[in-house]
């Protein structure tokens, strides 16, 4: 009988070498063969992050020799040189992928050169237990400081497709993520009857891509009229953008992905990751081929087949792939929208057999089919919502007619002086040219700002002032329609309740969509609909009283991430018996950087695990200093310090 994980053997003989799966990565002891019952190991893991650069003198010959382009520290991307954040000097980084409940150990070094702090968010993996490694800058952690460390360590759980990403600064966006990959026994996996492989090199990590630092883009759109739009897509770090030339004027392209399948019909299982950066959904096919759909954010689905899938940023989809074609080679296609509507980049799926070339198809074509979790378009016979499809898990509280604690919170790009970007004297937004707006992407009307301490940690030395909840800014002396409004946003919840988020994006401003990320459980999806161009906090709230809102309570998929149709609304819901301070919020870098988001607050103290022993603490500084145990004060009268003279110059 066929394995139905990994055949090392296979493996081996087939493996193409892919940026982030390198032959550390394969040679770890943790990707193997995961065993029933299963037999947990300890996998260590070391995270080296540092400033680096593309196309840079360790390519070589790249692309004109392609070999040349897999060199140690060669990041070719599409051929474009900007600089880049890298754990390890990978693009993307390492890829952790271990079986279902084993330990992850992961020493993190900051050698940023710029001084920014980082930390590492296990995007997918609930930290029951461990809150304190959820990696989430000024919430659950402090930043680690340059040129210092933290080991995280916690449980591979749950199981399925995951991701690791920084979540402090912007330096996810340019570079700073990697593929968490937990994977079950095939007697425990519900699905796995459906597929016959499921290879670590067939882990797609897929995202638009800017050709400069992503802090450039973002200061020349917020504080003058600088594009917020991306310049291509990329591929697990692979694309096809910048024709590049050499001293004697030859040409050549980086190359795209390959993905490798035997013409046998073996069914394989595909594991989609979207590391978005900008508003931009993405639209993946397979020339020739059907998908089917298995799991989505880790969580096991009944099977459903589509032509089409759309990918929000945040989220993961596994799907099968029947290598049931002639010999040949096939685009996978993935198409921007949105943002990114004008982008695409392309893969190959080359059966073991077909010649080494592009497939014949045209590359600018757009599929046509059934379109599973489309953007900005209501439900029909060919656009399937999420919300549609069934989950394998049985049902569980959630289920319940009416949930414990119900919150509406309304989001848009809101028309306020937002004095980060707008002077309310000097430059406002009433006066200034359109083109030179800052609409701000606010929940109830208000931007998410930090504490000068991560409450998970240090909540006892914060207030309730240092906090708002949505019963407060109704009570702000202000109006925070029409003023800028900024807080710390939370929502409570006490453990053991069913907590029901109804997110509204009420669509006033821009046509454009926000996938919401729930960190520390996953959530019921209980309905999604896009209503109108256009909707309302209170018009979601009377449909909702009139009985107009039908909830799915039975056999609803569950997520992490998910989609807030513009003019429209989704309603979530989950068991709070993860204690914590849990991070909710937009998954797009910029409307996260400034304030699209809120904490979903569970239990209280005493429900939390205890600190870890020496766990890093942090808060602001003190307005007057004491002596350091360095002396760097001047000397006293009477003294003379020695001092280095330094190089001399000529």
């Amino acid at each position: 009988m066929k394995c139905k994980i990994l055949r090392i053997v296979i493996l081996v003989a087939q493996i193409i070498f892919v940026k982030g799966i390198t032959e550390s990565d394969l040679n770890h002891e943790c990707l193997r063969t995961c065993e029933w019952p299963a037999k947990p190991k300890t996998c260590e893991y070391t995270f080296v992050i540092e400033w680096f650069y593309s196309m840079s003198k360790a390519c070589y010959g790249c692309p004109f020799n392609l070999t040349e382009c897999s060199r140690p520290d060669c990041i070719p991307l599409n051929g474009v040189p900007r600089p880049v954040a890298v754990v390890n000097r990978l693009f993307p980084g390492p890829s952790i992928q271990v079986c279902e409940n084993d330990t992850i150990v992961a020493h993190v070094t900051n050698k940023m050169v710029s001084s920014e702090g980082v930390s590492i968010h296990w995007h997918g993996a609930h930290q029951r237990g461990t809150p304190y490694m959820d990696g989430t800058s000024m919430i659950t952690q402090c930043p680690i400081p340059s040129f210092a460390s933290f080991t995280y360590n916690f449980t591979a759980a749950p199981y399925g497709t995951h991701w690791w990403h920084s979540h402090a600064g912007m330096q996810r966006a340019d570079g700073v993520f990697g593929a968490l990959i937990f994977r079950q026994a095939a007697e425990a996996d519900v699905n796995s009857h459906l597929y016959d492989y499921d290879l670590p090199e067939h882990v797609v990590l897929v995202h638009d891509w800017l050709d400069e630092m992503t802090m450039v883009k973002f200061a020349s759109h917020h504080f003058d009229d600088g594009s917020n739009k991306p310049e291509s897509i990329l591929i697990n770090g692979k694309g096809k953008r910048e024709q590049v030339v050499d001293e004697n004027g030859n040409t050549a392209y980086t190359a795209r992905e390959v993905f490798k399948i035997d013409p046998n019909g073996s069914r394989y299982r595909f594991r989609f990751i979207n590391n978005a950066i900008t508003n931009c959904p993405l639209r993946v096919s397979v020339d020739s081929h059907k998908l089917t759909v298995i799991a989505s954010d880790g969580a096991s689905l009944e099977p459903y087949e589509t032509d089409i899938f759309v990918i929000f940023g945040g989220e993961r989809f596994d799907v099968v792939l029947n290598a049931d074609q002639d010999v040949g080679n096939y685009w996978m296609r993935v198409k921007g929208l949105a943002d990114c509507r004008f982008q695409q980049e392309l893969a190959i799926v080359r059966y073991v057999g077909a010649p080494e070339e592009d497939p014949q198809e045209a590359e600018i074509l757009v599929p046509e089919g059934v379109v599973l979790n489309p953007w900005n378009e209501a439900a029909s016979d060919t656009a399937i919502p999420i919300v549609n499809l069934n989950a394998t898990d049985p049902d569980d509280e959630t289920s319940k007619e009416e949930a414990d604690l119900i919150y509406y919170i309304g989001m848009d790009f809101n028309k306020v002086n937002n004095y980060h970007f707008h002077h309310p004297e000097h430059y406002p937004i009433e006066e200034i040219d359109r083109s030179h707006h800052l609409y701000s992407p606010q929940l109830n009307h208000v931007s998410f700002t930090f504490n000068s301490r991560p409450p998970l940690t240090q909540s006892k030395e914060l207030s309730e002032e240092d906090f708002c909840t949505p019963d407060t800014i109704k009570n702000y002396p202000k109006n925070c329609s029409a003023e800028y409004c900024e807080c710390t946003h939370i929502v409570n919840a006490q453990l053991g309740q069913v907590v029901e988020l109804v997110v509204v994006d009420e669509g006033v401003t821009f046509d454009a969509s926000h996938p919401m990320h729930l960190h520390g459980q996953y959530f019921r999806v209980v309905a999604l609909e896009k209503l109108d161009r256009s909707t309302s906090v209170e018009q979601v709230m009377a449909m909702d009283k009139a009985g107009m809102i039908k909830r799915k309570l039975s056999s609803a998929v569950l997520k992490d991430t998910v989609i807030v149709p513009d003019g429209g609304f989704t309603a979530i819901r989950f068991l709070a018996d993860n204690p914590g301070w849990w991070f909710f919020h937009c998954h797009l870098e910029f409307h996260v950087s400034i304030g699209m988001s809120l904490i979903v607050h569970v239990g209280d103290e005493e429900d939390l695990p205890p600190i870890p022993d020496n766990f890093p603490r942090c808060g602001p500084w003190p307005g007057k200093y004491s002596k350091a145990p360095c002396d760097t004060s001047p000397p006293r009268p009477g003294k003379t310090r020695k001092r280095n003279p330094g190089p001399t110059s000529q």
